[in-house]
């Protein structure tokens, strides 16, 4: 073996080495990777939020491998998704698909109710609020605060327009509490609530007619966009969705939108949104402050829907079971069946799941607005 060929052999392995993961791995990249196998542990295992849950993770773990060149001209796939992503792309689509899987009948039958997901967004200006207070602008803290509406396609279609480099942590702060609704809630619902109002049985709901089911998306849409322009985009999405839904005459886009387009965008929404949480951007005391903030926004959320709920108590003489003010939070339809069991552990056999889905779906709406008034307020 010649000292040239040793000398060749030890120069290729150098530049492998050099061209390697390893050579550039730093703590930093251990971390956040380790922070993704947790995502996933949580995903995966104990199902908080799956569906999108686990792409944000594996989207986390392969933004911390160096050297990979996933940003770079030639990586098309990658950025086709960045694009998908930073042009508010997929939001809608998302949206679209949750549209074709809504049934806004039990909001139809007790229009009320969506003044309980009106007052579910308090906790949205509460941290809005705190955030300001911790340092942060009046940008990074609108998008933060949006957390609080416990909707996840609302909060990334905000932070890209206001707060893009916050969206990886703004992200997981609002899926990962969304999946915590059933921790997180039923504390905060016994604690503003008697025995007595945990028990109130609500009368039974009217019937809605197909008529009222197909006009509501048209006039909420042309209403509700000429209001707030901002998030016409969104918000036509939904109701364009619904109205396949409940049309009884468009099955294949219904079935289309609910399903295969959804499940496609959602795995391209999650890895995504997951490659931005790289360790350069992620690793920063506004990441934990962020976190902080988005549990205020949503103890502040259910807080509010129940205060409110309190109060449609009194004014009705005891019609309103105050614990389905704690659905007026988007999480579609985890809060409604958080209310439900709750209900059902003070009076078994009180069945408040439909009452419940009415300030649940008024949430949908109540977030999608709340964010709306915002980038009004903040445009330009």
């Amino acid at each position: 073996m010649t000292l040239e060929f040793v000398n060749a052999f030890v120069v290729s392995l150098q530049a492998v080495w050099n061209d390697s993961g390893f050579s550039a791995f730093t703590p930093g990249n251990g971390i956040m990777i380790l922070v993704g196998l947790v995502l996933i542990y949580m995903a995966f295992v104990k199902e908080f939020e799956p569906l999108l849950l686990g792409p944000i993770a594996f989207g986390c773990i392969l933004a911390n491998f160096p050297n990979t060149g996933f940003f770079g001209e030639e990586m098309n796939v990658m950025k086709a998704i960045n694009f998908g992503i930073t042009n508010e792309i997929f939001p809608p689509l998302i949206f679209l698909g949750i549209g074709a899987m809504t049934d806004f009948s039990p909001l139809l039958a007790r229009p009320s109710t969506l003044l309980l997901g009106a007052a579910a967004q308090i906790g949205v200006f509460v941290a809005l609020g705190g955030a300001m207070v911790v340092g942060f602008n009046v940008h990074e803290a609108a998008a933060i605060g949006i957390i609080g509406g416990a909707d996840g396609p609302t909060s990334i279609y905000l932070s890209t327009k206001l707060a893009p480099h916050l969206l990886g942590a703004i992200a997981v702060a609002a899926y990962s509490y969304m999946s915590l609704v059933p921790m997180i809630q039923p504390p905060i619902m016994k604690l503003m609530t008697t025995q007595a109002e945990r028990e109130i049985v609500m009368q039974e709901l009217r019937p809605v007619t197909k008529f009222e089911r197909i006009v509501f998306p048209i006039v909420a849409t042309i209403f509700i966009s000429l209001l707030l322009p901002p998030i016409a985009a969104l918000l036509g999405c939904l109701m364009l969705g619904n109205l396949f839904r409940e049309s009884g005459v468009t099955d294949r886009l219904s079935d289309t939108a609910q399903n295969s387009l959804i499940n496609i965008v959602t795995i391209f929404l999650g890895t995504g949104t997951g490659m931005t949480m790289n360790a350069h951007d992620f690793l920063r005391a506004d990441t934990l402050l962020i976190i902080g903030l988005g549990l205020v926004a949503f103890i502040g959320g259910t807080a509010g829907g129940v205060l409110f709920g309190k109060i449609m108590c009194k004014f009705t003489g005891g019609a309103i079971n105050p614990l389905i003010g704690s659905a007026g939070v988007s999480a579609v339809p985890m809060a409604a069946r958080v209310s439900q069991l709750v209900g059902m552990k003070a009076k078994p056999g009180n069945y408040l799941l439909m009452h419940a889905m009415g300030p649940n779906v008024a949430g949908v709406i109540g977030t999608a607005v709340a964010a709306g008034t915002m980038l009004a307020m903040l445009k330009g």
